[in-house]
């Protein structure tokens, strides 16, 4: 009911609504009402109660619920159905859970902290309440095995498209996943897969974006490389209107990698975003260091180089460290 109530005062906020309107509404005594009040300002919400006129909302609080995601989010699946925690280990961790509990595609997990968020490669993800974007999204695509990978590619691509949007200058990618502003980390992506019987059963998609955080919220060692949206535009952002953005953007690229069938119609955008096309590279494989010039990407996704030998390599998997030109 506390939603509900919410809800009703967002609909009618440039006026009161009397406890009496609200009491009939839901069926409930004067004491309720004001029961749920007293938990939405104590959430945060500015409500302002004036005897004989009623509530009114007057302002909203940066918080990653549920309610804030869903107000006004503009998708057919994707975050219309939310779990939303305090505090978690990993929200990748939880939403593979539930999707081998059966959730549907589009779940949306979403922490306000994460004490073991995870990056690439076993990496630990920083993740403090209050300052950013740390969600976890369940897909159910209907793909060949081979092709799922390329779903990383393809959040990359919906990330940078919705951050450039939100901050007014582009947002860069950084093969494969990796957002930049100025060659700075503003988010990571991390996505993993659960196979059953040779198919795909749920493929997890965890992102993390900095929102709020100023330079001296990170730690030391991450200060010369990590950035937050913050930083580049100077204002403290709401962080449930960003996600809705994201989750929005996703939607259309995702249903369209789908619908083509690949990665091919997606190939330009992600080019077009990208800040390694073009760029002296360090490619950081399982079979040794390369490095040479990134020449395109290719359609199943991997970056195509030119080593310093002048032969053409593709990279399917590796940390890439842009150098400077020689």
């Amino acid at each position: 009911m506390k939603e509900q109530i919410l809800e009703l005062l967002r609909q009618h906020s440039d006026k009161y609504m009397s406890g009496e309107e609200l009491c009939k509404r839901f069926a409930v005594s004067r004491t309720a009402i004001w029961k749920h009040i007293k938990d939405l300002q104590e959430d945060g919400y500015q409500i302002e109660g004036v005897r004989n006129r009623g509530y009114r909302l007057l302002a909203v609080p940066d918080l990653v619920t549920g309610s804030e995601i869903r107000n006004g989010l503009q998708t057919r699946r994707f975050g219309q159905y939310v779990v939303d925690l305090k505090n978690t280990g990993s929200t990748n961790v939880i939403a593979a859970k539930l999707a081998d509990e059966g959730e549907p595609e589009g779940t949306l997990v979403i922490a306000d902290q994460q004490t073991g968020g995870k990056g690439r490669r076993g990496r630990a993800w920083y993740s403090p309440g209050g300052t950013g974007i740390w969600m976890s999204l369940i897909l159910r695509p209907e793909l060949p095995m081979a092709q799922a990978p390329q779903l990383t590619l393809v959040a990359a691509v919906a990330v940078s498209l919705a951050l450039t949007e939100i901050v007014g200058q582009k947002a860069g990618i950084k093969w494969p996943n990796d957002i930049l502003f100025e060659d700075r980390k503003v988010c990571g992506i991390l996505t993993e897969m659960n196979m059953e019987s040779e198919e795909i059963n749920s493929v997890i998609v965890g992102i993390g974006v900095n929102v709020n955080q100023e330079l001296h919220d990170f730690p030391l060692e991450l200060q010369d490389r990590a950035t937050s949206l913050r930083m580049v535009t100077g204002q403290r952002l709401q962080r449930a209107a960003a996600a809705q953005r994201i989750l929005e953007q996703f939607e259309v690229l995702y249903d369209l990698f789908l619908r083509e069938g690949g990665f091919a119609p997606i190939r330009e955008l992600w080019k077009r975003q990208s800040v390694t096309i073009g760029k002296q590279v360090v490619a950081q494989t399982p079979r040794g260091v390369i490095k040479g010039i990134a020449v395109d990407i290719d359609e199943m996704g991997a970056l195509v180089l030119r080593d310093e030998q002048g032969q053409v390599q593709k990279i399917y998997s590796a940390d890439i460290l842009l150098a400077p030109p020689v």
